[in-house]
């Protein structure tokens, strides 16, 4: 009997290489759908990639003694037990505005003060266990991404603090001819009436500014755009303390700017460096309007504190700290320490530094200093999500070169790449061009400056969902669509197949909760490494490598659960597996060989229609044919009929000694109760061997197999 299907809309046949596309279609009978597919096993058209080089975890900075609890012998062997060859080495500093202090010791660049810009030293007297992220102290910033502790100081209500911007990003250092210009922001809580601004100039100031607002309440509103109030241009300025009346009548504000076009290039009393007189700095900022007495009356918020403060955002900020800055709940594993680990296996780490909040400086020491330990880096990504931190694009592009142009001497033959987006998909803020791609905008900047290969891989997270409640089963056929839209936008904006493309963190979402500790998060696992691999990826790094605890981090109705391997005890130590690790072991151990090319091979769908399976076929490198099969439904069972199709198109059982592995509900539950939620069952994939005349396969609702054959 021919089964109904329908074709995919991209092809002229349902196929895709290493995968099948399987469209919705009339289901036939209520519980069980019968689905039959052919493999073209002789086909070699399709994407190849080695386990050892594509598949991978990563390791990451946390709150104080974090690395202890990590690096411990039980953890280490849990971890390298998934199987997950290649590390990455993330940097939670990038995401705290703070410098990473990779090295405890170094320089200063003014020692006598223990003060300015930090270099860790190239050389160290003993291994490096742990080092430090040290807060800035000149930082505009309300909020961050990590600990998100700390505070602006354009609007923490002492004037002898200040923010101001990144001297690398002033002419005297980039010389690239592009003007790039600063800012601050300040967003209120509801629209309020402006008509003036007082600003504190620090040194060096601005002599040339444009105080402006955002036309709409929303910041992402169409066809919004920034408006320079009536009176906003100034030019000729002095520094000083100035209130500006910036309109004859007030305007409806939600979102002001500062935008800072030409700096005085002046450096306070005493300075030497030249990183002193590079860029801007604001003591403090109000707004608001002129009262009856002529006076300001101020509806800024000024308090040493992000919830009692107005909320400020900038464009970039200086790097210079203090000893004093050291921040002892961000810490991140030592170098020495990660690289003797053993979570490497003996295959070069991805290694990051710094960039938003560092300097090329400490980024070279840290380069020369893995080739003085003879340490294996053939990858270097610079800076950590600079999207997500609302960067303006061109300003990291900026960077990025910048820092390439420095590093590459150091180390030739280290592959540098980036940005390490927060999304592919990410969005550019308050801003009026209707292109609204981060990515796009980067890509550009780089391609205006001839300079697109000096991006030698690019790389991003990929965190599907900030909603992990309601209809968890359908979130994972969505992320079908959401990861073929990711490529193909890829593309479209200009990071050809030329350029890697790498995953260095996902997961089920950059919030907590239950799905990430059931059986979806296997599911989802498997489907990502599938369907990206097979449609170009290079590498894919799973974020949650240690062990954890369930929490809730953003919304009630997403339960308890977390990202991780294992279970973690009071101690920080690896105990029950989670959903992840089994699936690891089972695409690593069953699916895969260990190591060798492996190659996608093109899966039609040839009766039976489900959105909810993915089929990914494999030739190994032993010969035999590996097969992924992924059951998302949560109540329909898949009966699979398999066949295989040579290069005359002539279509023949797969008979022979066939070996399956199945991992679903059977294997694995979870107990959802609040913070003690745990494994009701975790046990690993049942696995079966046998002598079969016709390939054929029963997945249960919300599982998994993989299946080896002739």
């Amino acid at each position: 009997m021919r089964f109904p299907f329908r074709i995919c809309r991209r092809r002229l046949l349902p196929i895709l290489l290493g995968l099948a596309c399987l469209d919705q279609a009339p289901l036939l009978g209520k519980d069980t759908l019968p689905v039959s597919l052919v493999v073209h096993t002789e086909d070699t058209s399709g994407r190849r990639f080695d386990p050892t080089e594509a598949l991978g975890a990563g390791i990451d900075g946390g709150i104080g003694g974090a690395a202890d609890r990590l690096l411990t012998r039980h953890n280490v062997a849990a971890m390298r037990s998934a199987r997950l060859t290649r590390l990455t080495y993330r940097l939670r500093t990038e995401l705290g505005i703070e410098n990473w202090h990779w090295n405890p010791e170094g320089q200063w660049s003014d020692p006598a003060h223990q003060q300015g810009y930090w270099t860790s030293s190239d050389r160290a007297k003993k291994p490096i266990r742990v080092s430090w992220g040290y807060k800035l102290p000149r930082r505009g910033d309300t909020i961050d991404n990590a600990n998100d502790s700390d505070y602006s100081r354009l609007t923490d209500g002492d004037e002898t603090s200040f923010w101001k911007s990144n001297p690398y990003l002033d002419a005297a250092f980039l010389k690239d001819g592009r003007p790039h210009q600063q800012w601050l922001l300040l967003r209120f809580d509801n629209p309020v009436d402006i008509d003036a601004v007082r600003i504190a100039w620090g040194t060096p100031y601005a002599t040339a500014y444009k105080v402006q607002y955002w036309s709409s309440d929303n910041d992402y509103g169409p066809g919004a755009h920034w408006v320079t109030f009536d009176h906003g241009v100034l030019t000729g300025g002095t520094g000083g303390d100035v209130v500006l009346k910036l309109a004859e009548h007030p305007v409806s504000v939600k979102y002001l700017r500062v935008l800072l076009e030409q700096g005085s290039h002046t450096a306070p009393p005493g300075a030497r460096d030249w990183r002193d007189r590079a860029g801007f700095a604001v003591r403090e900022i109000g707004a608001g309007r002129i009262g009856p007495d002529g006076r300001l009356v101020d509806l800024v918020r000024h308090a040493a504190d992000k919830t009692g403060q107005t909320f400020t955002h900038v464009s970039s900020t200086d790097p210079w700290h203090r000893a004093t800055d050291r921040d002892p709940r961000l810490e991140q594993p030592g170098l020495d320490r990660v690289f003797h680990s053993g979570l490497g296996n003996g295959r070069p780490i991805m290694l990051p530094v710094g960039v938003l909040y560092d300097t090329p400086e400490n980024a070279g020491a840290a380069l020369r200093y893995v080739r003085w330990r003879h340490y294996p880096v053939t990858q270097v990504e610079l800076g950590e999500e600079p999207d997500g931190q609302f960067g303006n694009a061109d300003d990291y592009a900026a960077l990025y070169l910048a820092w390439v142009d420095r590093l590459r001497p150091i180390a030739p033959a280290i592959r540098f790449g980036g940005p390490s987006s927060q999304s592919a998909l990410s969005e550019t803020w308050l801003n009026s061009d209707p292109d609204r791609s981060w990515n796009h905008h980067f890509i550009r900047a780089l391609q205006e400056r001839g300079r697109l290969s000096g991006l030698q891989f690019y790389s991003f997270e990929f965190y599907p969902f900030d909603d992990i409640c309601h209809d968890i089963p359908v979130k994972l056929i969505e992320e079908d669509r959401l990861m073929e839209r990711l490529m193909a936008r890829l593309t479209a904006e200009g990071v050809g197949p030329e350029i890697p493309r790498i995953i260095t963190e996902y997961g089920f979402s950059a919030y907590s909760g239950r799905a990430m500790a059931e059986m979806p998060s296997a599911l989802l696992m498997a489907n990502i490494l599938g369907q990206f691999l097979s449609e170009g990826g290079s590498a894919a790094y799973l974020f949650g490598y240690g062990p954890n605890v369930p929490v809730n981090q953003n919304m009630p109705c997403a339960g308890y659960g977390n990202m991780a391997l294992h279970m973690a005890d009071r101690n920080g130590q690896a105990g029950t597996p989670l959903p992840s690790y089994h699936t690891a072991r089972l695409l690593t151990g069953d699916w895969l060989m260990s190591k060798g090319m492996h190659q996608f091979l093109p899966v039609e769908i040839s009766g039976g229609s489900d959105p909810a399976v993915r089929i990914f076929a494999v030739r190994r490198p032993d010969g035999q044919l590996g097969l992924l099969a992924i059951n998302r439904s949560p109540d329909r069972t898949v009966d699979l009929h398999i066949m295989a199709r040579d290069a005359k198109g002539e279509t023949r059982p797969i008979a022979g000694r066939v070996n399956v592995s199945l991992f679903g509900p059977d294997q694995y539950a979870w107990i959802d109760q609040g913070p003690l939620s745990r494994p009701a069952r975790s046990v690993p994939p049942v696995s079966t061997s046998s002598h079969m005349r016709n390939l054929d396969l029963v997945l249960k609702p919300m599982t998994l197999a993989a299946v080896i054959a002739p």
